[in-house]
């Protein structure tokens, strides 16, 4: 019952990872009927210090105590039987399984060897009722949306009697309506008894929900605030060590010159149905179009359709009036289009190669990079060093492996090389997913420059924040298609129906 925690407490955990001190000597604690929210850059420490709490690590030093009874936490099995469970930020069902089988998976029936799957059901809408996470047990998995799914995630925990849950990033898939759900349902959460520890990295989010709030710098606590007595400015700066910002200073997009237009396109899903419908949109020079969305409504399928990496089965891209329908992505590269795609480790970089090769990949064949099909190493070596210069890019070598770099390093390294090209065209895919406060900063500032200079800018991002402080005019794409061109001052609310297909605007 979620009555038998009133606290949980980590006391001086500290996790070594080779050539890495992840958690240094860390306190933190959650009390009954509280969400205590856990904040930091990416690398700060906050997926260890769960994941030792959830029995995924184990800690080198400190100790775990639940009602100030120390614990011993090696597996998540361990967690569970202690009341302790975790939503993931990717969830962990099985797709072609029903509610309830994902639910009972794992479990002993109470009826063995026979399934006892209307027992679970029944209890599942009881749960559902309780805290307002309707949903169908019979309910194919994959068939349900997004944040239905999360729902199936906190009902299993909750199923498994878990007093204490760890959201991380639960808001990351959500339209506005589904947050402001999740929103009510954590406060019944609270108001039962249970404890919450929410990881996000959006603070406006975190000065919503949250009673407290632990800032990690370094593996490191640098403190913990009662969210009434503090600020999204002051965390900022509690993550960061520095002022943060997060409005843009930018001049009206008034540009004429048509950069990238998009006409009737359609394209096809890897399972050859169709995912982009009909649809037309352009971009100007020096202008950021956002187009905004719930993840898996044809924004990935959009972006690979204008770079060359997927079929276009009808419609026309051009650029700069150059029709690059079907065209291949060097055809794209050569026709000024820069590309950050959403996906860095499969698509953005090749993990193996170095800092220095991942730099040149799209321009290793051009002077003064090679000469006579010959690589001119020293030509190379300075040119990738002054991008790592230029764009901020930790490393400690160019000779290093790329997988061995942040998320937000190997980000600042592709934006290094598509901007070194002074593309005519930007596709921006999910920019700053997965990275800290302080790399998005510095991308959105980039963005901001490369308009400035004149580049189109396509953005295509499921952070609404992130849309919202850039972009010049927003398209919202539900279904494959564009259901309203609108600018940037629209109320959320709107944005919200708009992408879950309850609204739309003429264009």
């Amino acid at each position: 019952m979620a009555s038998s925690i009133t606290r949980v407490e980590l006391r001086n955990i500290t996790k070594h990872f080779p050539g890495v001190l992840a958690n240094d000597r860390v306190d933190f604690d959650v009390r009954a009927g509280e969400i205590h929210a856990l904040l930091g850059e990416n690398g700060a420490g906050k997926s260890t210090l769960m994941k030792i709490l959830y029995g995924l690590y184990q800690a080198d030093s400190g100790e775990i105590r639940v009602n100030d009874q120390p614990i011993k936490i090696k597996t998540p099995s361990d967690a569970m039987r202690h009341g302790i469970g975790m939503v993931h930020q990717h969830f962990e069902l099985v797709p072609v399984f029903t509610v309830a089988e994902n639910i009972a998976l794992g479990l002993r029936s109470s009826r063995e060897p026979m399934t006892d799957l209307d027992v679970v059901s029944r209890r599942l809408l009881g749960l559902g009722e309780q805290y307002g996470l309707r949903v169908d047990p019979h309910a194919i998995v994959w068939q349900l949306a997004v944040g239905q799914q999360q729902r199936v995630e906190i009902l299993k925990a909750l199923y498994r009697d878990a007093a204490l849950l760890i959201l991380d990033e639960p808001t990351a898939v959500l339209v506005p309506q589904e947050v402001d759900d999740l929103f009510i349902t954590l406060r019944k959460l609270t108001d039962t008894g249970h404890a919450l520890i929410f990881i996000s990295h959006k603070l406006h989010e975190v000065m919503k929900i949250s009673d407290r709030v632990t800032v990690l710098r370094d593996g490191r606590v640098v403190g913990t605030v009662a969210t009434k007595d503090t600020t999204q400015k002051e965390l900022a700066r509690m993550m960061v060590g520095r002022d943060v910002v997060d409005v843009w200073d930018k001049p009206p997009a008034n540009s004429d010159q048509v950069v990238l237009r998009v006409d009737k396109l359609s394209a096809l899903s890897d399972k050859g149905l169709p995912t982009v419908k009909n649809l037309s949109l352009d971009v100007r020079a020096g202008e950021i179009v956002g187009v905004a969305g719930v993840s898996g409504n044809g924004q990935r399928e959009l972006a690979e359709a204008l770079t060359g990496l997927r079929r276009v089965e009808s419609g026309v891209v051009s650029v700069c009036g150059n029709d690059l329908t079907n065209c291949d992505p060097a055809c794209a590269i050569a026709a000024g289009v820069a590309f950050i795609p959403e996906e860095r480790m499969t698509m953005g970089v090749i993990r193996d190669f170095t800092v220095q090769e991942n730099a040149i990949l799209e321009t290793h064949g051009n002077a003064p990079l090679s000469r006579n099909t010959f690589f001119d190493f020293g030509k190379i070596a300075a040119h990738t060093t002054r991008l790592v210069r230029e764009y901020d890019v930790k490393t400690p070598t160019l000779d290093t492996p790329v997988k061995a770099l942040s998320g937000g390093n190997i980000q600042k390294l592709i934006l290094a090389r598509e901007l070194s090209r002074q593309p005519k065209l930007l596709i921006a895919a999910q920019p700053t997913r997965g990275v800290d406060i302080g790399a998005t900063e510095y991308i959105h500032k980039r963005l901001i420059e490369q308009r400035a200079q004149g580049t189109a800018i396509l953005l295509i991002s499921e952070d609404l924040e992130e849309v919202l402080t850039l972009a010049d005019r927003i398209a919202v794409m539900y279904e494959g298609e564009i259901v309203g061109i609108v600018p940037p001052n629209t109320p959320i609310d709107d944005l919200g129906l708009m992408m879950a297909g309850a609204k739309r605007v003429a264009s």
